[in-house]
């Protein structure tokens, strides 16, 4: 069996930071402690006092495999999360064709086999009229139910009162949600367009995709999750104003109970605002809008407060071609998983965020709200999933960036901290400068 030997490492790990080693044989932590000797034919890492944390799982990425491979696949945006430091992803429906159904869903697990290199799971869709098969989804096929409360592509905007309320009163796993209201969002849309033309200017994003159409939806989506107990996790908040919705305190409480509604937020929601708008312009245009400053600040202390639950990225490519359209013809979403770590990390130079508090956000959090079997932790028999950090600056540049889309909002930011090695189930995947072998990712499970 394969045997590795990581020593003099700074783990990180469920609320703490302590020097010690780690070893991992055929795919799985063995050992975690201090002063671990090296066994014959093992392969030793020094750390060298470096941090050693668990691989962080991604709950909300767009890889747009099947239907526009030209932007992302499987493959490429895998390659560039395990490059990150994100050992684990959780892939959206809104793919081509929609995942409805629990065929669809099964393609995509066929696709990522042998060719993801960073672990899978795949989000089964809704829509008005696919209640049936959502009633028949197996709990174990999918980390969770994506309900687009608000504007989305295709078939997937759930808008019928009578389907959400039986989504959120059946649905046999959490639910997840992106909440914005489209009928003010279109409101808005047409009021700008009445005064700019096609020319609306880039920085009026937040304003026709307001913090109202936010807190309205995300208000629905809470009223029916109480209403009928569900397990519900909101998606990306960009507001302030959001915040007060939710419960304060650990995910997993003392006594071992669970939140029933959770909340998130995005890495870019933590390093851009309204004023990037000016040097980034539709680069950073997404769904719901990067908002203003005051919002940025409040989202990081509610990561800090535990109001916010996990950190995520909603990776969402698309060229450059497509982002140098005109405002209204220009997608939105932005390439994230290459960097988001490095830029979470920012937070902890900043004071404003322990590395403890990055790993439980990042890490810990996906594991345990989904239900991810022996993931996301240092411990014993778990996968080892492991990045190793380095803090010594790195400053990104277009020729590293591994998403197809070939481009990075982060362009030209120097961060403090970048990936010094990845392993993926025991692999490695990432040597700080390269990528390594075969992708060795694997189909999460679910202790459902």
């Amino acid at each position: 069996m394969a045997s590795t030997l990581i020593v003099n490492a700074r783990l990180v790990n469920e609320g703490r930071e302590f020097d010690g080693d780690l070893r991992f044989v055929d795919g799985r932590i063995d050992q975690v402690g201090g002063g671990l000797s090296a066994r014959e034919g093992e392969t030793v890492v020094d750390a060298a006092g470096r941090r050693l944390l668990p691989g962080m799982i991604d709950d909300q990425v767009h890889f747009r495999e099947p239907g526009m491979e030209y932007k992302a696949d499987l493959a490429s945006e895998s390659a560039a999360a395990v490059a990150g430091g994100l050992t684990s992803f959780m892939d959206m429906p809104n793919t081509k064709p929609p995942t409805l159904d629990a065929a669809a869903l099964e393609d995509k697990y066929r696709r990522a086999a042998g060719r993801a290199r960073a672990n899978y799971a795949f989000y089964m869709g809704t829509s008005n009229d696919n209640l049936d098969a959502i009633r028949a989804i197996d709990p174990r096929a999918t980390p969770g139910l994506k309900v687009f409360m608000g504007a989305s592509t295709g078939n997937m905007l759930v808008d019928d009162p009578v389907i959400l309320d039986a989504v959120f009163r059946e649905a046999p796993t959490p639910i997840i949600t992106h909440c914005e209201d489209t009928p003010m969002i279109d409101a808005a849309f047409a009021e700008y367009q009445a005064r700019y033309g096609e020319d609306i200017p880039v920085a009026c994003h937040p304003d026709i995709r307001s913090r109202e159409a936010c807190i309205k939806s995300t208000r629905l989506a809470l009223e029916l999750a109480r209403r009928h107990d569900s397990r519900l996790h909101v998606l990306h908040i960009s507001t302030a104003d959001e915040l007060a919705l939710f419960e304060r305190g650990p995910l997993v409480r003392a006594d071992g109970s669970r939140k029933r509604i959770t909340a998130e937020t995005c890495v870019h929601f933590t390093r851009f605002a309204r004023e990037d708008y000016a040097r980034l312009g539709n680069l950073i245009k997404c769904n719901p809008a990067i908002k203003d400053a005051h919002d940025r600040e409040a989202i990081i202390q509610a990561l800090a407060d535990d109001v916010l639950d996990v950190l995520a990225t909603d990776h969402a490519p698309h060229t450059l071609e497509e982002k140098a359209k005109p405002y209204a013809a220009a997608p939105s979403g932005l390439p994230l998983v290459q960097f988001a770590l490095n830029a979470a990390l920012e937070l902890v130079h900043e004071g404003r965020l322990s590395t403890a508090q990055v790993v439980q956000k990042f890490a810990h959090a996906p594991a345990q709200l989904f239900d991810v079997a022996d993931r996301g932790f240092l411990r014993e028999g778990y996968a080892a999933d492991l990045v190793l950090v380095d803090d010594t600056p790195y400053t990104v540049r277009r020729e590293d960036v591994l998403s197809k889309c070939g481009w990075s909002p982060f362009e030209g930011t120097t961060f403090r901290s970048r990936i010094a090695a990845t392993w993926v189930n025991g692999a490695l995947a990432w040597d700080g400068t390269a990528l390594v072998g075969a992708p060795m990712g694997q189909r999460l499970q679910f202790d459902r």
